[in-house]
């Protein structure tokens, strides 16, 4: 019995959060990579911000589609969160009304995945910030 008070008290102990634990998550949706690059992983930043980037200006380029946000079809919702995981691209795209014309060709929905990929890549570049910056990855 005491042996499961002292697995409750372990459980119920929490670390104190860091505040990089916050910033480097926020900054690297915001701005792929420099997540990373704040907390001097230099390559690595700089090769997450590459390959977003180049990604989301490939769709684009291919007149892909950006997802806006609504409560419609779950196709729709699903392609908003890898839209919206770009951050600032996705953000600038909406304000310039890029991305918003009708797909006539294959390539476009090509270029539509592409950005929806960016996306979910700064998704995973975001919790691999995080994890670095709580200590759990080097």
């Amino acid at each position: 019995m005491a042996n499961t008070t002292t697995e409750r008290a372990k459980v119920t102990q929490a670390e104190p959060v860091s505040p990089m634990a916050v910033i480097a998550p926020a900054v690297g949706w915001f701005i792929p990579g420099a997540g990373h690059i704040i907390q001097k992983r230099w390559i690595r930043g700089a090769l997450l911000f590459v390959s977003v980037v180049t990604l989301f200006l490939l769709g684009l380029g291919m007149q892909g589609r950006i997802y806006r946000a609504n409560g419609g079809d779950i196709l729709d919702i699903l392609g908003f969160v890898g839209d919206a995981g770009a951050g600032a691209l996705y953000i600038i795209s909406m304000a310039m009304d890029w991305g918003q014309n009708a797909m006539a060709f294959a390539v476009a929905d090509y270029g539509t995945k592409f950005m929806i990929v960016a996306g979910l890549l700064n998704f995973i570049a975001v919790a691999d910030a995080y994890h670095i910056a709580i200590g759990k990855k080097q």
